[in-house]
């Protein structure tokens, strides 16, 4: 398969308000790419993104730079791929789909039995009409991806092979976007690169990245911002091998994937499980009010592992839709753009953002008259008490945040300790400050 991506769209301007339509466009630009973790498409990739995202910065690694225990593998690079019988008929071709190659297989071409050609053919019998995704990045292998019905309609005692790939010393190569806040202390905000022609994983999770970055350019932010696309596994480990110094002024982190299809969210906490990102995204889904679930770390997944790795033991998590290998989509052709869908790439990106929120304006207070409650009332309190938005709520949010403001406890113990919306929360801290009855740590 070519290449190329669909025609350039004039460079995308920050709009006031996103669409979902708008994060789909960018799924669908990217789309037809054939990516891996180095080569060609991973460049054009990151090209198109930086459309997006000004001041995105490549890195390009060379082959056989080590990474703690990994090396940078060759670059790989394909141009055709195709089984033809015996008319020359075209009965596999990479230039209909790009996951009908095995990612890395190395070059290959000559006539083939059938019987020789068997052990690099890869199908899913329980989904005969879809065509699997496989990769050999390690090992030098080569292989076919079809559907089980192709791969039964392979009748004939002989078939020509033809794999037109490139796998020689090269680079590796990813996309960083750094954006400064008030504070040097840094949110990481990572998603994998990797992935051909698969719209939810790996192209929602780009996306949704994407626009995120664009929203936090609009507004002030407390946390600095780094965001990071790379290729799975060994891009994050060759960044995270690069960037000592940053990885030093990581507080919070997460690694975005699988958020375009309609399932429930899933929040994969952090290696340490009750790190700050791991509470304010629980509180951010229960404020949803939308299907959740928190599930534990484990030593699996996306680059998440990576970054939690012991040496790092960074506070990253992962947000996403239906996990990995449990919907039947999953690594197969059945993830295409008609499986990711505007509205819930959009609802992805609210999500985050609520996350973020959360985070920014997470603190600690210091009540300023702490020997007994406060007199509400001469400062004129009792008139958003009595008259506030959520009632006996609203009360009980100052109450709390009077009582707990000691200098220890942040807006995020308050919030958990009360069981009231952090936003609720938020809202009394700032309207107590305004009234000189609280001080920010």
């Amino acid at each position: 398969m070519t290449l190329t991506a669909p025609p350039r769209a004039a460079t995308p301007q920050l709009p006031a308000f996103v669409t979902g339509e708008e994060l789909h466009e960018l799924v669908q630009r990217l789309f037809p790419i054939c990516r891996s973790i180095t080569g060609s498409g991973v460049r054009l990739t990151l090209g198109i993104l930086g459309e997006y995202l000004p001041g995105l910065q490549v890195s390009a690694v060379p082959s056989g730079v080590p990474a703690f225990d990994w090396t940078v593998p060759p670059e790989w690079n394909i141009r055709d791929a195709y089984i033809k019988n015996a008319a020359g008929e075209r009965v596999v071709d990479f230039q209909a789909h790009n996951l009908h190659v095995v990612s890395y297989s190395v070059p290959v071409q000559g006539w083939f039995t059938r019987e020789a050609l068997e052990p690099h053919l890869h199908s899913l019998p329980e989904q005969p009409d879809l065509i699997p995704y496989r990769t050999s990045y390690y090992a030098e292998e080569w292989g076919f991806c079809l559907t089980h019905r192709q791969r039964l309609a392979l009748t004939e005692p002989g078939y020509e092979v033809c794999i037109n790939s490139t796998l020689a010393p090269g680079e590796l190569t990813y996309g960083e976007l750094l954006l400064v806040g008030e504070t040097s202390a840094e949110v990481l905000i990572s998603a994998h690169i990797c992935h051909p022609s698969l719209a939810n994983d790996n192209l929602s999770g780009l996306a949704v990245a994407v626009f995120l970055a664009r929203h936090l350019q609009q507004v002030p932010h407390h946390y600095s911002y780094r965001f990071v696309f790379a290729p799975g596994t060994i891009g994050a480990l060759v960044w995270l091998s690069r960037n000592g110094e940053a990885v030093g002024r990581i507080r919070h982190g997460l690694v975005l994937a699988l958020l375009g299809q309609a399932g429930p969210f899933t929040y994969k906490q952090s290696r340490r499980g009750n790190a700050a990102v791991d509470r304010a995204a629980a509180l951010a889904l229960r404020a949803a009010s939308v299907a959740h679930e928190i599930r534990p770390f484990v030593p699996y997944g996306y680059d998440e592992r990576q970054y939690c790795s012991p040496g790092f033991d960074l506070p990253v998590g992962c947000l996403s839709r239906t996990p990995y290998g449990e919907f039947p989509e999953y690594h197969t052709s059945a993830d295409n753009l008609d499986f990711v869908r505007p509205d819930t790439l959009l609802d992805s990106l609210l999500m985050t953002q609520a996350v973020v929120e959360v985070l920014e304006a997470n603190r600690r207070y210091r009540n300023l008259h702490p020997y007994g409650e406060p007199q509400l009332g001469r400062r004129g309190l009792y008139k958003h008490v009595g008259g506030g938005p959520d009632g006996a709520g609203w009360q009980l949010a100052l109450l709390w945040v009077l009582n707990l403001s000691d200098g220890h406890h942040s807006l995020l113990d308050i919030a958990e300790r009360s069981g009231l919306p952090f936003e609720q929360i938020q809202r009394a801290a700032n309207l107590l400050v305004s009234y000189d009855l609280l001080a920010a740590e």
